[in-house]
């Protein structure tokens, strides 16, 4: 268990019923926004997949799903979904959704082995997004747009909130900042990953870092990113002053996170992972990085392979984790009602901090 505690804390909105309002205002103007902003239409999504598809998302490979046999269906293994990247994928393939529309949910997910502090829960919600897209459209140019995009999302709804409760003040830039985790690497050589998000988000206050997932020129990665959903090894066509196009020089990846920062944390805030998504020949790639070649005959990976599902971007934007930058939140569970330990519970009750 990891806590921090703001000094002078305070709940901005006054009481647990003002909160609750404010998260339900929240909610409601910022899916209407990103649907708007990326011609979304809103599906109805599983919470459980089968155990041995290859649907679910492995996030870094090593969580363990909630898994659970099916009486009524001979004992097979269903799990409780870390999230929906893949299965929007095969949804989209299936709907017949043409390249510029795509489709948003409500994804609901357990995590059981996060580390519970200020920002991270047993459980999750958020928006999962995917948006068809063309081949050609599998640049990073795009990657910047669709972030613009979704920024702007973020900041209208904040300065819509600001209307309704103007004891929160606006506070996000006008732009965001892009970097590549190399270049961050190369910035802040004496700093870990964690710092050196810290620094930059500090310097910017709005980030998409790109690159997440690939291997850096310290031999290490900036974060972990499992090799079937987000394409973090193909060249992007930007790297060092005075690189060569297909040289080791030139940046890798399609992918990133928004990270903002938050005054009541005093840190970087990661609110959304996303990126454009594998085709055939990064999938058949990022397998064989991380020595997952076995996954190629599994469901997902099969029909992905066969050329059969369409070319994707797509992510999540957090639930919870966006209430809570945008309502001045001290910890995610002001917003969530999940799991949290007695100590965790006493020493927030003691700081001011109110946990539903």
């Amino acid at each position: 268990m990891s806590l921090y505690l703001p000094k002078n804390y305070k709940n901005l909105l006054g009481s647990v019923e003002s909160t609750e309002k404010a998260i339900k205002a929240v909610k409601d103007m910022f899916q209407t926004n990103l649907s708007a902003q990326l011609a979304l239409l809103r599906v109805t999504a599983p919470m459980i997949v089968m155990t041995g598809t290859g649907i679910n998302d492995d996030l870094n490979s090593i969580e363990r799903p909630v898994r659970f046999p099916i009486k009524d269906m001979n004992e097979q293994q269903a799990e409780v979904v870390h999230s929906l990247a893949k299965w929007k994928r095969l949804k989209l393939g299936e709907m017949g959704i043409q390249p510029g529309r795509g489709i948003y949910t409500d994804m609901n997910a357990l995590r059981p082995d996060e580390e519970l502090d200020n920002i991270h829960s047993i459980y999750v919600d958020q928006w999962d997004w995917e948006r068809v897209i063309r081949k050609e459209d599998r640049t990073l140019d795009y990657l910047k747009r669709t972030v613009r995009r979704i920024y702007e999302a973020i900041k209208v709804t904040e300065n819509k909130l600001y209307v309704e409760f103007p004891q929160i003040a606006p506070m996000l830039p006008d732009e965001i900042y892009f970097i590549h985790a190399e270049e961050l690497l190369q910035r802040y050589p004496g700093l870990n990953a964690k710092q050196r998000e810290l620094a930059i988000v500090k310097e910017h206050k709005a980030v998409f870092i790109i690159g997440i997932g690939g291997q850096l020129s310290d031999g290490s990665i900036h974060d972990g990113r499992a090799a079937d959903y987000d394409d973090w090894s193909t060249p992007n066509g930007e790297g060092p002053a005075g690189f060569q196009a297909g040289s080791e020089a030139e940046y890798k990846g399609l992918n990133g996170d928004i990270l903002l920062w938050n005054p009541v944390l005093e840190s970087a805030f990661e609110v959304s992972s996303m990126g454009i998504r594998v085709d055939e020949e990064a999938m058949r790639r990022q397998l064989k990085l991380r020595d997952q070649e076995w996954k190629a005959d599994l469901y997902f990976h099969k029909r992905l392979l066969a050329g059969e599902l369409p070319y994707t971007i797509g992510g999540g934007v957090g639930q919870s984790r966006l209430c809570m930058f945008l309502l001045r939140k001290a910890h995610i569970g002001e917003i969530q009602s999940s799991i949290w330990p007695e100590e965790m519970r006493r020493t927030c009750a003691q700081a001011g901090i109110e946990l539903v």
